[in-house]
């Protein structure tokens, strides 16, 4: 295990902590605004705007997960609902992103899929895309159940995300593409242990670009969710070298994270779309940032020294 899997192990350990968590919502919030649109739509839609200004498309997250009650998951609904009206009302150019837990899915399976078809009917409606976020590996597989259902009542403006770390997500490719199910493909930001999950990079790396390259060569479209330069120049030479058109595929890269280099894909012609997260439930996305890679930490330590 090479010094950065060790980090990432160790913070999302850390960040497990109770004590961890009151002393990060009592005193860290500015430093998690690196991270974060805002807490309002109001403010999330406005930065959209200034995202795209720059040719920078965008993915709005209404942040949100570990509910207790299916109330709390309605109100998610809801929220999302007026979210994608607001897309509408500004005529920004963003798709919208959430959690299949913060829509009950750890509560009540079929309320969650109530609430998620919901969102997705109105997206559908208003020619917009609803994005299901995947997460850690209780959920993989209701997740991919839920959006197959989706797909198969004709809602097929639903996508999701696949992880390269896990080892099912060779046969789970190979099943979305034949559904011709839009996913997003990330390496993989949960605590997952070794019996379902690659613990080395280089494995991860390997399995990450095998499932880019299966997408590629297909022209299926697809979003390539990266930071690591390894993984963006591998994609720009592959496809060049094949002649795959900037068209068929998407980078996309966090909110705060990169911002110049975002805006240069832009400008170089590629698809960039900004994970955009926005709301008062940030902690445990702001954890999982944080946990990536030890540059994100040195970054928010130099702001707050400032």
């Amino acid at each position: 295990m090479d010094g950065t899997e060790l980090y990432r192990k160790m913070m999302l350990t850390v960040s497990g902590s109770k004590l961890v968590e009151r002393m990060t919502l009592k005193y860290g919030k500015k430093m998690a605004r690196k991270f974060i649109a805002g807490d309002t739509l109001t403010e999330a839609l406005e930065e959209t705007r200034r995202l795209n200004q720059l040719g920078i498309m965008v993915t709005l997250d209404h942040l949100g997960e570990g509910i207790t009650s299916l109330d709390e998951a309605k109100g998610y609904k809801e929220q999302y609902l007026k979210l994608l009206e607001g897309i509408d009302e500004h005529k920004v150019n963003a798709n919208v992103s959430l959690k299949p837990t913060q829509m009950g899915m750890a509560l009540e399976r079929e309320a969650c899929y109530e609430n998620v078809r919901a969102v997705a009917a109105r997206a559908k409606e208003l020619g917009n895309f609803v994005r299901l976020d995947m997460e850690d590996s209780p959920f993989t597989q209701a997740t991919i159940d839920m959006t197959l259902r989706l797909h198969a009542e004709g809602l097929n403006n639903v996508g999701t995300v696949l992880q390269a770390y896990l080892f099912r997500t060779a046969e789970d490719v190979k099943t979305m593409m034949k559904a011709g199910v839009n996913l997003r493909l990330v390496k993989g930001a949960y605590k997952e242990p070794a019996a379902i999950a690659s613990q080395r990079m280089s494995e991860i790396m390997d399995s990450y670009k095998k499932i880019i390259k299966r997408h590629l060569d297909r022209e299926i479209y697809t979003a390539i969710a990266s930071h690591d330069d390894r993984i963006i120049n591998w994609v720009k030479e592959y496809s060049t070298r094949h002649g795959i058109s900037k068209d068929i595929f998407e980078f996309q890269m966090l909110y705060g994270l990169r911002m110049n280099d975002q805006a240069e894909l832009a400008r170089q012609g590629y698809r960039i779309r900004c994970y955009t997260p926005y709301g008062t439930m940030w902690y445990p996305y702001y954890t999982r940032r944080l946990a990536e890679k030890p540059s994100n930490l040195m970054m928010v330590l130099k702001n707050m020294f400032k």
